[in-house]
Formats: structure tokens, C-alpha cells, sequence
């Protein structure tokens, strides 16, 4: 079916559409001038007095368009697949050129009521008689006409910056993959890909290993262009430049709201893959529950848990040997007291500060301390000792998460 069947009453006006057609059809070159001017006048883009190629290629579009319109007023079963992707061609040109939809229909407009205020002016030479209401006809006719030429125009538009985005988003990913490819990625071909994916080189990076929260209806995640997603992959991972910048890690966390992430170590653009091994060491950590996963972890704060619960086998033969007459405790109180000797450890036995971290009096600080030198001995002041100590604390805890018995069970230390 014709696009103006249903618009023109032929049966009724068939020979004053004839008429029309023979007038104003050798015209056509005029009226396709008049509108490409209207054009011009509306729409500035359009304008390129360096190029006069650009002012032909506006005047054959109207004078295609419009040639059109009178070919179908003169047959009305005729189709216009071909004029429909002409358009659908000029949509994706637009788009190329940069240039948003607004500015075609302005030219729309302009052309369009040009052409019309041509074919309805009365001052031509002998023009056809065209009865009052055949003239709201055609005008519908037009409009319905460069109504589907705008949507031609739109779905080309729409495709190239599909295309366009695809295609972006494709040498983002590829760089991505580039970066976390292998100890010793090749720095040309990052600067080339990075040109290219219009990514301005940092000068150190952090990886981000991300899951999606079991559960959850989770979005992708809401961060600027510069961080480069890798969601694509089986271990998703996020690259982020410049990772300890001024708010990077507030919009980490604000962007990442709604996943499971790590951080990994901030690292040299070559080093993405030492970054990403921690990021996913403690992920892997978060899934097991050794380390909270409900907010974004920065690795750097887990080193002693990472470095350790990598072999829990080889961390239980250490504890079992450290911590023996601790571990015999009822579980309550076993993780009361492993958790102070953690903080005076940490705090170098300051029973105030101790007291401060576990917001009790410092004088049950120093009762426990007196509990700990009787279960472990003097070892625990032991300066040779303390790393290794402080390290199977911190994955002992870890790997014992607090049970329900230990939250609600009383805490003898006496």
C-alpha cells in the first residue's frame, strides 16, 4: 500500500491530482531550491560556504524527497522502499557529521512548508484549480509523507550510534583485556588502543574485582567513562585510573552500591594483572565469608587475611601450634581473648587504647592480658614472634566467623 493511499481521495479528485502533477512536476528543480534555501536559512549546520558540494547534496535530498511525492500522487500504489532507505542513509550521515535529530527537523520544517507554500501560491502562470478541500488533503499528505522520511532518518541515526557506541565500547574492552592480559602487556600497543578508545593514560591504575550480590536485581554499575568495565568476562573486573584521586573512593563505593567488589593495590599501568590477582584473592574471601562483603573492601586492608587464607590447611597447623591452649577455650571466650591479644598486638599493649578499640575498661584489657600470659606464655610480647602471631590471629578470626552460641553465650574469664 502506498504512503498517501488513505490520505489523497483519488476516486474524487483524480483528474485535479493530474493536473497538479503535469503542472508542478518539471518544477521540481525550483521548488527542490527554494526549499534547500528554507533549509539553509533555518538550520546554519547546513551552511558550508568552503564546501559547494554540501549546498548540492541539501538540494538533491528536498529534490528527491519531493520528486517522490509527486510520483506517488500520480500512482498511488507506489512503494518507496527505496526513497525510505535513502533517508534511513542520511539519518546515519547525521549522526556521523555529529549532528542531533533536532537539527533534521528543523530542516524538515523549513523544507516542507516551503514546498507547500510553493504548490498553494496563486501568483503562478495558469496554475491548476485545486478545490479547497483537496488543499488540506495534500498538506496531510506531505506532512504524513516527511513524517515517515523522519522516521527513516531517526532509525539511521539510531543504528550508526549503536554502531558508534558498539564500536567504542568494543576498544574499551579490548584495552581492558589488553591491560590484565599478562605480567608484561606491550606499552605501544596500549598507548594505540587507548588512543583510540579515547582513554587518556593514568599514571597508575587499581583493578577491581566486582560479583553480583546473590539476590539482588543488580544494575549495571553507575561510574564515569574513564573507569573501563570489563562485565563482559567470567571474572568480571573493572579497571579504574588514578584509583587514590581526590572522591575515587566515594564514587567507588557509590557506583559499586549494589556488587561485591575489591579493590586491588594501586599498581603501574603494566601491573594490572598484580593488581587483579588480589582484587580476586579477595573476593574469592568475601564469598567464603572471611572477609565482609556487604560494602566495597580495599585489599590493602586485608593483606594479612589474603596472604594467609590462601593455604588454611598450612594456617590451622600454625594456629594449632601458636594459639593450643587458647583454642581448648569454650568459643565464646576463646574468641574474646583471641580477639584482644589481635588489638594489643595491634596497639602495642596499651591496655588504654585496647580498651578504646574494644570499648571496654581498661582494667578487663588487663585481666585478659594476665589470662593470655598464663594460656600462651611470655611468646606473646615476643618481638621475632609477632608477625606470626598477629598473621594467624587475623586468619584463625577469619576463617571462625562468630556463631550464634558465641553472640548470645556469657563470657567467663575467670
Amino acid at each position: 500500500m502506498g504512503l498517501l493511499q488513505g490520505i489523497l481521495d483519488y476516486e474524487s479528485h483524480q483528474k485535479a491530482l493530474d493536473d497538479l502533477v503535469r503542472h508542478y512536476r518539471p518544477q521540481l528543480s525550483q521548488i527542490a531550491r527554494e526549499g534547500a534555501t528554507a533549509i539553509e536559512q533555518a538550520v546554519p549546520d547546513y551552511v558550508r560556504p568552503h564546501d559547494p558540494r554540501y549546498a548540492e547534496v541539501v538540494q538533491q535530498a528536498a529534490e528527491y524527497a519531493i520528486g517522490h511525492w509527486f510520483d506517488m500522487v500520480a500512482d498511488p500504489a507506489l512503494e518507496s522502499d527505496e526513497v525510505i532507505d535513502f533517508f534511513r542513509e542520511l539519518g546515519v550521515g547525521e549522526a556521523r557529521e555529529g549532528r542531533s535529530l533536532e537539527s533534521w527537523q528543523r530542516s524538515a520544517r523549513a523544507g516542507t512548508s516551503a514546498a507547500i507554500a510553493y504548490i498553494t501560491r496563486r501568483d503562478q502562470q495558469a496554475p491548476p484549480e485545486v478545490p479547497g478541500e483537496l488543499v488540506g488533503q495534500i498538506t496531510a499528505s506531505v506532512l504524513a509523507y516527511i513524517d515517515r522520511l523522519a522516521e527513516a532518518v531517526a532509525a539511521g541515526h539510531a543504528e550508526a550510534n549503536a554502531r558508534e557506541i558498539g564500536e567504542y565500547q568494543g576498544r574499551r574492552r579490548r584495552l581492558l583485556e589488553l591491560l590484565i592480559a599478562g605480567p608484561e602487556p606491550d606499552l605501544k600497543e596500549i598507548r594505540d588502543l587507548a588512543a583510540k578508545a579515547e582513554w587518556a593514560l593514568p599514571q597508575a591504575i587499581a583493578v577491581v574485582a566486582v560479583r553480583e550480590r546473590a539476590g539482588l536485581t543488580v544494575r549495571r554499575p553507575a561510574l564515569p567513562s574513564e573507569v573501563l568495565m570489563g562485565l563482559h568476562l567470567d571474572d568480571p573486573c573493572l579497571v579504574v585510573p588514578d584509583p587514590e584521586g581526590p572522591g575515587r573512593r566515594r564514587m567507588l563505593e557509590h557506583g559499586l552500591s549494589e556488587w561485591t567488589a575489591v579493590v586491588g593495590p594501586t599498581v603501574p599501568l603494566t601491573s594490572a594483572v598484580r593488581s587483579l590477582d588480589w582484587a580476586r584473592r579477595g573476593l574469592e574471601l568475601t564469598r567464603r565469608g572471611h572477609i565482609p562483603g556487604d560494602r566495597l573492601v580495599l585489599a590493602v586492608e586485608h593483606l594479612p587475611s589474603l596472604m594467609i587464607l590462601d593455604r588454611p590447611d598450612l594456617l590451622c597447623q600454625v594456629a594449632e601450634r601458636r594459639l593450643e591452649r587458647l583454642l581448648e577455650l569454650r568459643p565464646r571466650q576463646r574468641r574474646v581473648l583471641a580477639e584482644t591479644l589481635l588489638a594489643c598486638l595491634e596497639s602495642g599493649f596499651n591496655a588504654t587504647e585496647v580498651a578504646q578499640r574494644l570499648h571496654m575498661h581498661a582494667q578487663t584489657i588487663r585481666y585478659r592480658v594476665r589470662q593470655l600470659e598464663g594460656l600462651l606464655g611470655e611468646g606473646i610480647y615476643d618481638p621475632a614472634g609477632r608477625l606470626e602471631l598477629h598473621m594467624v590471629l587475623h586468619g584463625w578470626l577469619a576463617l571462625h566467623p562468630e556463631s550464634a552460641e558465641e553472640r548470645t553465650g556469657p563470657v567467663r574469664t575467670g
